[in-house]
């Protein structure tokens, strides 16, 4: 278990500790102090067991007395019972009278009728007095005198039936045991609620470090539903991207070792017939000049392809006319096609407006129509429109030629680096172009498209948001 843990649970279990001494310092204060000298019965339940029947002596005599304590002892077995003691000291149904609660009972019951006389009635509706021993004493017609009490000790009929304000008070120690080890078990389930997705996450991230890219931790994430899973899945996704990323990486540097390998064996190659035939030195000048060309091109646009993967943008965003830009790449186009055989045709809307990097956008559709210049047909011309998306705010440059096509599974794969199409389309250029043409479009918060024509050719649709 490590720091995180610890952390939640500390925090958890001081929250609750405090929370059940405040509700506990609460209680004790707002509870009333127990009278610790206390020998009868106290409280509105003794005082109504007294008080009604100090009134049936009074009123019917002994005979109803016993006959109600008789009852009472049937109906409640166990539970207190009100004495009733003559002045010889005996109760009036033979029960026990401890020594010392019958006198002290005398003593209140004579402070009670200096106060005031005894009731004729139960207070039924009279608010409850405050906690304070209960007893009467009642003279009847006859001169008997008697003394009526609920003892408190341990000679006490009631027993058990005591009323709750005088019973044994709980072990304090018990509750705050139970009170802790509850609060331990659920802070330790809940500090481990929180910190084990952490742990897996914190795994997850070393195995990631160490070049274990087919980690996930969803799995171990389980049914949670919190931003803690969230998380799990963000990491997840990142992985795979993360994945995606390096295999991509991997796979342009075996395809810029190819691409580099087959200029360097002609320049090699080149030198060597230097040096065994000197007098075709000019025409071996010539060939290495040329090869140097290509691997300067190549270097270039893999810079450019490197700078736009990881998001380097050329120029800030700028505001351009889309139809002025386009057009100027199609007469460029058209002008350089003528030599063989093959044209550009410009249509679209005037006065397209919108905000991109400039040198980004430029760059993509000129790769693009030059391409399309390169594969079209002889005869043929290439035709690039602008057109508006309906109900979208949302440009279309879409650049048609009358080539061999693509094959259908390969439509995305074209632009991908060094891609080599397996039909008649030649193998010219270092398949980089299309790949530079898709990034820095996506730079620009746009996505360019592939498809083949039915009539025959490929149509590349770029669409920019305006």
């Amino acid at each position: 278990m490590g720091r995180l843990f610890w952390k939640f649970f500390s925090a958890i279990q001081g929250a609750l500790l405090t929370a059940g001494l405040a509700v506990g310092l609460v209680v004790t204060m707002m509870r009333p102090a127990p009278h610790k000298d206390l020998e009868l019965e106290a409280g509105p339940h003794a005082l109504f067991m007294v008080d009604t029947t100090a009134t049936l002596l009074a009123h019917g005599g002994v005979d109803a007395v016993k006959d109600m304590g008789v009852r009472w002892a049937r109906s409640r077995p166990g539970r207190a019972q009100v004495l009733v003691v003559d002045t010889d000291g005996h109760d009036v149904l033979g029960r026990s009278v401890p020594a010392a609660s019958l006198e002290r009972a005398r003593q209140v019951a004579t402070t009670e009728a200096q106060d005031s006389p005894p009731p004729l009635a139960p207070a039924l509706l009279a608010p409850p007095p405050p906690p304070h021993e209960v007893a009467r004493k009642v003279a009847l017609a006859d001169g008997r005198a008697f003394v009526l009490f609920i003892p408190t000790d341990g000679e006490a009929p009631d027993g058990p039936g005591r009323p709750p304000h005088m019973r044994h008070e709980p072990v304090f120690l018990l509750p705050l045991v139970a009170g802790l080890l509850a609060s331990l078990a659920f802070s330790a389930g809940l500090a481990w609620y929180f910190a084990k997705p952490v742990r897996v996450l914190r795994w997850a991230f070393g195995a990631v470090a160490e070049g274990r890219l087919d980690t996930r931790v969803a799995r171990e994430m389980g049914s949670r539903r919190d931003e803690i899973a969230d998380l799990g899945r963000d990491f997840d996704l990142m992985v795979q991207q993360l994945s995606v990323l390096i295999e991509a990486q991997r796979r342009l540097l075996h395809d810029v070792s190819h691409e580099l390998r087959s200029p360097l064996a002609r320049l090699q190659l080149a030198i060597d017939l230097a040096r065994q035939d000197p007098s075709k030195l000019a025409q071996t000048m010539a060939r290495i000049e040329l090869e140097s060309q290509r691997l300067d091109e190549l270097v270039g646009e893999l810079l450019t392809l490197a700078r736009l993967e990881v998001g380097n943008r050329d120029g800030a965003m700028a505001e351009i006319d889309l139809t002025e830009l386009v057009e100027s790449i199609a007469e460029d186009a058209h002008f350089e096609a003528q030599a063989s055989n093959r044209g550009v045709r410009f249509q679209g809307e005037p006065g397209v407006v919108l905000k991109a990097h400039v040198e980004l956008l430029l760059r993509a559709i000129e790769n693009v129509v030059r391409n399309a210049v390169k594969y079209t047909a002889p005869g043929t011309e290439v035709e690039v429109d602008i057109a508006r998306i309906p109900n979208q705010p949302t440009i279309a440059i879409v650049v048609s030629d009358h080539g061999p096509g693509v094959p259908a599974a390969h439509l995305d794969a074209i632009f991908e680096p060094f891609y080599r199409a397996e039909n008649g389309r030649a193998a010219h250029g270092f398949g980089l172009g299309l790949a530079i043409a898709r990034r820095a479009v996506e730079a620009n918060g746009g996505k360019i498209i592939a498809q083949n024509r039915p009539e025959g050719g490929l149509r590349v649709r770029i669409e920019l948001p305006l």
